[in-house]
């Protein structure tokens, strides 16, 4: 039988996501095997619509176009995921988190209507639900949540502004994630604001996933960048 998404994940952590957003998209093929290569197993797209958060990214067909073996990480930064989360399960997502904050009424029906959804790559694969949370959003907010994901991704930063730094109070809202789980089988993931120089200040907090873009794809050495980061992670585990 073939590996649950969920079980490769958990397998795997902690590790690190590869964000495409910075790598460069006319040679995606060519950056994905380095970064493969090196020992990453999951890639990031970061979805964004330019109504949830201001920029605007990619959508189904960039991530359906993308041939690889590492898991799909689909992080949807967009209003209204309950009526789009068809489109991206068809395009391969393995992962596929929403933000509490985007869908605040029927935030339930969102992972209810997931948790029937099949894998396009691997029936038997399924997927991971994650929920997000931005850094002014309490934590509490995903409480009544809990029973119905698999992974909670936590914001580093605000999300569409570029350059922008790790958030200090990140240490303390991945222990009160942590404390909140109470024995679920629930992986905890920091999005933003991650750099080469702060990475092992980021594990030291714990985290199953930590999602990497400018630090690995910084158009130099991404093999490097990211045997370095996953080793800068597995180090504090």
């Amino acid at each position: 039988m073939s590996e649950t998404a969920r079980d490769t994940l958990r397998r795997l952590a902690p590790t690190i996501s590869a964000g495409i957003i910075s790598a460069d998209l006319m040679n995606l093929s060519a950056e994905l095997a380095l970064v493969e290569g090196a020992g990453v197993g999951v890639v990031h797209f970061d979805v964004m619509d330019g109504v949830f958060c201001p920029m605007m990214t990619l959508g189904p067909p960039i991530i359906k176009a993308v041939r690889t073996n590492m898991l799909k990480d689909v992080h949807l930064m967009i209003s209204n995921p309950l009526s789009k989360l068809a489109d991206y399960v068809a395009a391969g997502a393995d992962i596929l988190t929403v933000h509490v904050e985007s869908e605040p009424t029927h935030i339930h029906r969102v992972f209810q209507l997931l948790g029937s959804m099949t894998n396009s790559n691997d029936p038997a694969r399924g997927i991971v639900r994650g929920v997000a949370l931005n850094p002014g959003t309490p934590v509490e907010a995903i409480r009544p949540i809990l029973d119905d994901v698999e992974l909670v991704t936590l914001l580093g930063i605000n999300p569409g502004w570029g350059g922008q730094k790790l958030l200090p109070s990140m240490a303390e809202r991945v222990a009160e994630v942590r404390d909140m789980i109470d024995g679920r089988s629930i992986l905890i993931c920091l999005d933003g604001g991650v750099t080469r120089e702060n990475i092992s200040e980021i594990a030291a907090m714990g985290p199953d996933l930590v999602v990497a873009g400018s630090a690995v794809f910084d158009g130099k050495n991404a093999a490097e960048n990211a045997k370095t980061m996953l080793k800068s992670i597995k180090n504090q585990h």
